[in-house]
């Protein structure tokens, strides 16, 4: 379970595929202070498992990450390439406070960066959403897009809107993102369940 509150920023180090898996080496500082094998630590909104870590090296530590075919598949995490950034952040503790949302680190989809209209101390970003994840998506509900938690400002049919902050933008990849990029889409978990509940009632 994580918060969709970004930690820190990683940079891909490796990426060694074997078949349709392959195993992720995410370089990164704050995130490892208390890696244990095993951990969850969420990739752009995509939970992995650590399996393993290697010495520190210019204040860095590469976290190796197992991922599957169907992760590789449904996420933009096949498409990483050495020297890309990405949003890391540790699953949430029981005694810490939950600032963003409930994130799963299940990502239901991907999107893609439409367009971005800067205002005086923010920016509004459009994203394009698949029509099976739009019905998911409120106008004031929660969306984790690259695993960042965001407050949805507009919808439409086919994209929906966020308006990103001078901190959002700093601490995390999305300030960085273009029109065209791809991203890691995950719905609110509410949402899904009332709309399963109501597909059964």
């Amino acid at each position: 379970m994580f918060t969709g509150i970004i930690e820190e920023v990683g940079e891909v180090a490796a990426i060694s595929r074997s078949g349709d898996s392959a195993v992720l080496t995410v370089r990164a500082t704050r995130v490892v202070d208390d890696v244990v094998h095993g951990a969850s630590i969420a990739v752009n909104g995509v939970c992995l498992t650590v399996v393993g870590w290697g010495e520190p090296t210019d204040g860095t530590v590469g976290l190796d990450f197992d991922v599957m075919g169907e992760t590789l598949a449904r996420s933009v995490i096949g498409g990483l390439a050495v020297g890309d950034r990405v949003n890391l952040e540790r699953a949430v503790r029981a005694d810490a406070r939950l600032d963003g949302h409930v994130v799963q680190g299940h990502v239901d989809g991907t999107g893609t960066v439409v367009s971005r209209t800067p205002g005086d101390a923010w920016e509004a970003v459009r994203f394009s959403v698949p029509p099976e994840l739009a019905r998911f998506l409120a106008e004031k509900g929660s969306v984790a897009v690259d695993g960042v938690s965001l407050t949805v400002s507009g919808v439409g049919p086919d994209w929906f809107e966020v308006g990103l902050i001078p901190e959002t933008l700093r601490a995390t990849t999305l300030g960085g993102r273009q029109p065209g990029d791809a991203v890691n889409l995950e719905a609110d978990v509410l949402a899904k369940y009332v709309a399963r509940l109501m597909e059964t009632k």
